[in-house]
């Protein structure tokens, strides 16, 4: 991922998508600003008291006085402190709900986007989504208050005019510079703030990769590459992550030293006033404090500036996945309630994104409701993307593919899928139980179901004799369990539901014969009267069919009954193409 992907996302108004929540939190920060209102003002006492002291209660020796104001300092202290700790609460309790309605958004479009417009390795994504949490660091900052302490900087130099005339100016001298330094370093910190999160999601992707496919790692030897790539990521990233925070402490080191400047300024031109009789001892004393609390908020602000740098350049990156089209159509979408199961593909034509090639090029095929259709062919011959196309996973770039005579692309996605059982090539199990792999917290789906979905599949062969049962909790996709346990789950998941259509890709590629063909002889009566697709170059399969379509190179070169085809297979010769 590049940093101009990033840099160059314009600067609009803020998303709804991020706007939205930010309103339904005013009141909340409007309960924040009021309370670091009331701090401020609360932190022009202490200076009040150590002036009070010095010019009344130390000449007349007033110690009644002394205690009288000692207490009132005590009492300011407490609200002070309770205050203080009311506003990093409700500040907390906005970020926290900022972050609990943007999370479900932008997770919600993740599940959403359409894959050919899926740029980046799963890593990146996954890194992507991470910077939610810079997101939710800045609304949950405490530094965002910031911004309430500017106006009290003029008040503060109001009152220190008040008490100290012309001292007054050493502060409002130095506030510029501040501004200045940080205003300077600005650009520079764009810059860098692209490149750390680019390096950081390559990082991730790097780790994502390495971590998910470790024991490929192991065997084919592929450590040492991982390992250089790691260490190259990690270096960049941490120089990069070393520039950004060596720019952003620019601004708030020069504060800091500022803030020393200015007290320092005020105690010299205030010993000049001193001796004019201009200012007394106790006002030269409040006017050095309070000199300090002006510019301590443009620290806070040089802190906030660096937030809002990371903060609107994880926004550019989140907004380019929320601005992503969503499957389905643009308008009212059709909510399928039944379906008879007749699919037609009509000249479809699909490249994937990257691809030179296409991987169907004008395929027109039609399936009777209650069919059985094999998918054969070599590898790359555009049988698998047929499955996926049926399954709505990828729009076809040409030609139209149709459930019923209904175009798929005018279906709402989840409905079209809820009627279409499906077994992907290599199936994914969740974490969690198995009973919650099959169930899928389907309403239709009730323990019942659920084992009678396992029966047919064979997955009760092997649960029944573990431990837990169909509660055993899974984890990493399903380890622990071996590849033809995964797909009796994985088509018990599918079956379940009595779907009038099912697609299969070479469901029982992992499993032995014996397993094999006692599933093939269950499926014979659990789909009967269905329509079933199914992507395979297992010849046991080929019994649940009655139809073969063979695939070479996105075309579909032979159509015909299964026996026909089989035959003309099986004497060398090339199958005639045939419309069933």
């Amino acid at each position: 991922m590049s940093d101009q992907t990033l840099v160059a996302m314009p600067d609009k108004r803020i998303a709804d998508w991020l706007m939205v929540p930010i309103r339904r939190n005013w009141s909340t920060y409007g309960k924040v600003a009021l309370a670091a209102v009331l701090i401020n003002l609360l932190g022009l006492a202490s200076a009040l008291f150590t002036m009070t002291v010095y010019d009344r209660v130390v000449p007349n020796a007033a110690y009644g006085s002394l205690l009288a104001l000692s207490i009132g300092l005590g009492v300011i202290i407490v609200f002070d402190f309770i205050l203080k700790l009311l506003r990093s609460y409700f500040v907390d309790y906005a970020g926290a709900r900022i972050d609990q309605d943007v999370g479900e958004d932008v997770f919600d479009r993740l599940l959403s986007m359409r894959l050919e417009l899926r740029k980046g390795s799963t890593g990146q994504l996954t890194g992507m989504m991470r910077e939610l949490e810079t997101i939710r660091d800045f609304f949950a900052s405490a530094t965002l208050i910031a911004v309430v302490d500017v106006p009290f900087i003029l008040i503060t130099l109001t009152v220190v005019a008040i008490i100290g005339g012309w001292v007054a100016l050493v502060p409002a001298l130095m506030i510029p510079l501040v501004i200045g330094v940080g205003l300077a370093a600005q650009p520079a910190l764009e810059r860098v703030a692209a490149n750390t999160l680019g390096q950081g999601l390559l990082k991730q992707s790097v780790l994502f990769e390495a971590v998910g496919s470790i024991e490929h790692v192991k065997v084919s030897g592929a450590d040492r590459m991982l390992k250089r790539r790691w260490a190259g990521a990690v270096q960049e990233h941490a120089r990069s992550n070393m520039r950004q925070r060596l720019i952003s402490s620019i601004g708030t080191t020069f504060a800091g030293t500022a803030g020393t400047l200015s007290y320092a300024g005020v105690v010299v031109v205030g010993v000049f006033a001193v001796a004019a009789n201009n200012l007394t001892l106790g006002g030269l004393i409040a006017c050095s404090i309070l000199a300090g609390r002006a510019i301590a908020p443009l620290a806070q602000i040089s802190q906030l500036v660096g937030r809002i740098t990371a903060t609107r350049t994880a926004y550019r990156q989140v907004r380019i996945l929320m601005e992503k089209p969503l499957e389905g159509p643009a308008s009212e979408p059709i909510r399928l309630g039944s379906t008879k199961g007749a699919i037609e593909l009509r000249n479809v034509s699909f490249t994937y994104p990257g691809a030179s090639a296409p991987a169907l090029d004008k395929v027109s095929l039609r399936i009777e409701p209650g069919q059985h259709v094999a998918l054969l062919g070599r590898v790359g011959s555009g049988k698998s993307t047929v499955a996926r196309m049926i399954l709505g996973l990828y729009p076809p770039q040409e030609g139209m593919v149709l459930v019923d005579g209904i175009d798929i692309a005018q279906f709402d996605p989840a409905s079209l899928r809820a009627k279409i059982g499906s077994v992907l090539q290599e199936p994914a199990l969740f974490s969690g139980s198995i009973r919650e792999n099959i169930v899928l917290e389907r309403p239709n789906v009730d323990d019942d179901e659920m084992l009678r979905a396992a029966r047919v599949s064979g997955a009760d062969l092997f649960v029944s004799n573990i431990a837990n049962g169909y509660d055993l909790k899974l984890v990493d996709r399903g380890d622990g369990l071996s590849g033809g346990q995964r797909q009796s789950v994985a088509i018990a998941r599918a079956l379940a539901g009595r779907p009038p259509i099912m697609v299969m890709d070479e469901p029982s590629s992992a499993m032995d014969a014996q397993s094999e063909g006692d599933l093939i002889a269950r499926l014979d009566g659990e789909l009967q009267g269905r329509t079933m697709v199914v992507v395979t170059h297992r010849q046991p399969l080929l019994r649940l069919v009655d139809r073969i379509v063979i695939m070479e190179h996105g075309k579909v070169v032979a159509d015909g009954p299964r026996d026909e085809i089989l035959a003309k297979l099986n004497h060398g010769s090339q199958p005639i193409r045939r419309q069933a």
